[in-house]
């Protein structure tokens, strides 16, 4: 076996070449997205943090009414925030909400246009699946390591990682809701001389609109359990303190910022839980 091992094929040579290249020759656009990425951070952190707590809180309890018209979903909502603010994490809950609403808005803003893409190309979304499933498989913390070279230490870098991570969620999900809009309607739209946008807005958006949705979910949730990964590279949040706990083999402080984790990770799956019957 020792000649197998021999003609070893050199994955790892051919990363560092392609990092290398990337760094050298992209330095001038990824100082651009970086700076991007965290005026984006930067102004979600100010709104969440410089108003009062329990004017956020509020807020949070109106948007959750406005979506889901129930008042228990809002009592548990208020209960979950109570519970952070009880456990003195409000801080580090902010920093973690901005960087999943970041998340969510470059995940759907790349996600659902690329699933939409793929339905209407299925070969090409066959060619292309193979590459979703690597970026799913391969252990996220790979993504921090060429996350460090290009953007340094900070909230971009777990950004850059989470991305890249739970991008594929949102592009499977769209591409199954668009792919599998029933034939008799997209005829009808046809025969009523309906355009392909007239089709894809009023036609097959409304039908994938519950995937979408799920899509959505699914990048939140994702993005959620990549905080404590980032805190790795240097991003605040909840991962800090689990991190810290880590090192100290303090596994109080690993409990309770744990179990906010999953009080913040409930709130915002049953706040964003959209009925779409």
């Amino acid at each position: 076996m020792d000649w197998l091992t021999e003609h070893k094929i050199p994955v790892g040579d051919w990363a560092e070449t392609a990092v290398d290249w990337l760094k050298t020759y992209g330095r001038a656009f990824f100082d651009t997205l970086s700076d991007g990425l965290d005026w984006m951070i930067d102004g979600i952190v100010w709104c969440l943090q410089t108003p009062p707590m329990f004017l956020i809180i509020a807020l949070f309890i109106a948007l959750t009414w406005v979506l889901q018209r129930s008042w228990k979903v809002c009592v548990l909502v208020l209960l979950c925030l109570l519970f952070v603010v009880n456990q003195g994490y409000w801080e580090e809950t902010t920093d973690s909400l901005a960087l999943v609403l970041s998340s969510c808005v470059v995940c759907m803003g790349l996600g659902v246009p690329l699933g939409i893409f793929f339905a209407h190309r299925p070969k090409l979304y066959q060619t292309f699946s193979p590459i979703l499933d690597l970026m799913q498989t391969l252990p996220a913390f790979v993504y921090l390591i060429p996350a460090i070279v290009f953007f340094g230490l900070g909230m971009v870098p777990g950004l850059f990682a989470t991305v890249i991570f739970v991008l594929p969620a949102p592009i499977r999900l769209t591409y199954l809701g668009v792919s599998n809009t029933p034939t008799p309607l997209l005829e009808a739209a046809e025969s009523f001389g309906a355009t392909a946008s007239q089709r894809l807005w009023k036609v097959e958006l409304p039908y994938a609109f519950p995937q979408i949705m799920a899509g959505l979910n699914q990048v939140i949730m994702l993005s959620l359990s990549m905080v404590v990964i980032s805190a790795y590279v240097g991003a605040n949040g909840l991962g800090k303190p689990v991190v810290q706990a880590l090192g100290r083999n303090d596994p109080g402080l690993g409990f309770e910022s744990g179990f906010v984790i999953v009080a913040v990770a409930i709130m915002l799956d049953r706040m964003l839980r959209v009925n779409t019957k």
